[in-house]
């Protein structure tokens, strides 16, 4: 009898079925690990910027690219000074224009931004409704963009400032980081520029004309003679006397 060979297949082994639940959680462990950078970074950055000056701002790097791009060679003026040698007029006019709330708040002005919604909602001229620790946030931190997302990093590094740094830092390093004319950046610059005397000299009159700019300082000089910047002016130093007298001198 004629033997049959019988043939033997071998079965191929089956791949391993991907768990989707080791998936997500490699995704969670590695979403937990960013995050966890993200606040050693940052708080490191706001502790560190509340012993140091602030040399540079992503702002001003936009800037330098900007001039270069156009062909120019970058002409940043900035000098940095501490807040005791800036004139406390110049601290009262910064309040009086843009944050009349600063010495009370904790970061945020919820008043002031309802305002700002209820304002933009008629379709009027945009008003932003930030308070100085946000644009100081703004200004250090981060790059100047119009997004939900930005807004949230922006209200955490506010918080931040207003824990570590407290007031008297967060004026002092807006004075002298705010943008103030084309390449100048800062209120001893500012009024060098402008005034030709140290921002420990600003009378009310001059630290009211460089607060009245900064809504747009590129297009506005304080010592312009446009009625929109007279008309500001006055209203700030009219402003300047009726709110809380606020001294960083001491």
């Amino acid at each position: 009898m004629q033997s049959m060979e019988i043939q033997q297949t071998s079965t191929p082994e089956l791949a391993p079925k991907k768990n989707p639940r080791k998936f997500w959680v490699r995704i969670k462990n590695i979403i937990r690990k960013l995050i966890v950078l993200f606040l050693i970074i940052s708080v490191s950055w706001v502790v560190i910027d509340r012993f140091t000056p602030v040399w540079i701002t992503p702002l001003m790097l936009i800037r330098s690219v900007q001039s270069l791009t156009n062909g120019e060679m970058p002409n940043n003026s900035k000098r940095w000074v501490p807040i005791k040698q800036i004139s406390p007029n110049m601290v009262q006019a910064v309040i009086a224009s843009e944050d009349n709330l600063f010495m009370t708040h904790h970061g945020f002005s919820f008043e002031d931004m309802w305002k700002a919604f209820r304002h933009n909602q008629k379709g009027k001229r945009i008003h932003g409704g930030s308070t100085i620790s946000q644009q100081t946030a703004k200004n250090v931190f981060l790059f100047p963009a119009r997004s939900y997302i930005r807004k949230a990093v922006e209200a955490y590094f506010t918080v931040l400032i207003e824990l570590i740094w407290g007031k008297k830092r967060i004026m002092e390093v807006y004075l002298n980081t705010i943008e103030m004319g084309k390449g100048i950046y800062g209120v001893e610059a500012a009024s060098l520029e402008f005034y030709g005397i140290h921002a420990s000299a600003l009378s009310a009159s001059q630290a009211a004309g460089i607060a009245a700019c900064l809504p747009n300082p590129r297009r506005y000089k304080p010592n312009g003679s446009s009625s929109y910047i007279r008309n500001r002016k006055a209203h700030i130093i009219n402003l300047m006397y009726k709110i809380q007298q606020v001294d960083f001198q001491k």
